[in-house]
């Protein structure tokens, strides 16, 4: 008998909304809205490819060459991105988290991160997953039970679509004024103003041939204080929207350019971040999280119909 590739399955329901998150890693599964898929998840005997629906903790996105210097030490991450020279996307995604609640509408699940050879630190995680009236409400909190200060970011990985086959056709918006230029290993290199530019995004448009693996900062927000990036139908009847809760300062987008050939535009990863790529090297937006404190962030997806 073959059981399922990602853990024990959390099945959560609120009148159209029906979302599936998984143990291992905590990662989203699966969202649909009215039987309309939300983001393009995995099945049960699928193994996780891009990223898809992951947590990234404690940093998202690359870390250069896995070396990064902290406390006076010199720190050597294992480098989960050879082909790039990279430490990739935090250290919890292929382990299983402990789920602590689980109701019709709403999953707890939490898993320690141990010191270990290039993050000598330790913190508890939780991730908190809730369906309500408008969508899906996703909240992350770290605690360091360690006796000393450790460098700390976060991320997530969904992929969106509005319901198009391909995302070409897909009508993007993202309230973003400035885009990280990025080099041959997706490490930033400059920030620029989006005026003027093939990235300015601010004002809707169709994706086209647009190709991204881009980090973007400098979000507009709502009076709520939050940053929304919207995928549209063309004819504008339908769409999804992610948002992006204080502290979120930054969002990647990725067009899935380089995931495998049947994978490849069927959906936009947004990428909820607290920091750039590199932020343990460049030191932009990272955390330094003290002994015994919290941080929290919340995010959410949230569909729509005209």
């Amino acid at each position: 008998m073959h059981g399922s590739r990602t853990g024990r399955r959390l099945t959560l329901r609120h009148g159209p909304h029906t979302a599936v998150v998984v143990e291992l890693g905590a990662a989203l599964r699966s969202y649909t809205f009215g039987g309309r898929t939300v983001i393009d998840g995995f099945a049960e005997q699928d193994t996780i490819t891009g990223g898809r629906g992951q947590i990234l903790v404690p940093w998202p996105n690359r870390i250069r060459d896995g070396r990064y210097p902290w406390g006076g030490q010199d720190l050597q991450l294992p480098l989960t991105e050879p082909a790039g020279g990279n430490a990739m996307h935090g250290l919890l995604r292929w382990v299983a988290w402990q789920v602590v609640e689980a109701s019709d509408s709403r999953a707890v699940l939490e898993v320690s991160l141990w010191p270990q050879p290039g993050y000598p630190f330790h913190l508890h995680v939780r991730a908190e997953y809730a369906l309500g009236e408008s969508g899906l409400d996703v909240t992350v909190t770290s605690r360091n039970l360690d006796a000393s200060a450790a460098p700390y970011g976060f991320g997530q990985h969904p992929y969106l679509t509005a319901g198009t086959a391909l995302i070409d056709e897909t009508v993007l918006t993202v309230p973003a004024r400035t885009r990280l230029r990025t080099d041959e290993r997706g490490l930033p290199v400059a920030a620029e103003p989006v005026d003027g530019t093939e990235y300015d995004l601010r004002t809707p448009r169709a994706v086209g041939a647009l190709r991204l693996d881009t980090p973007y900062t400098d979000l507009d927000r709502d009076a709520d204080g939050r940053a929304v990036v919207r995928l549209a139908q063309p004819s504008g009847a339908s769409g999804t929207d992610l948002w992006l809760g204080e502290g979120v300062d930054f969002v990647q987008l990725y067009t899935g350019d380089t995931l495998p050939p049947g994978e490849r535009r069927r959906a936009v990863a947004v990428e909820p971040m607290t920091c750039p790529p590199d932020a343990f090297r460049s030191g932009t937006g990272l955390i330094s999280l003290g002994p015994g404190e919290r941080h929290t962030v919340r995010w959410g997806i949230t569909p729509w119909e005209e």
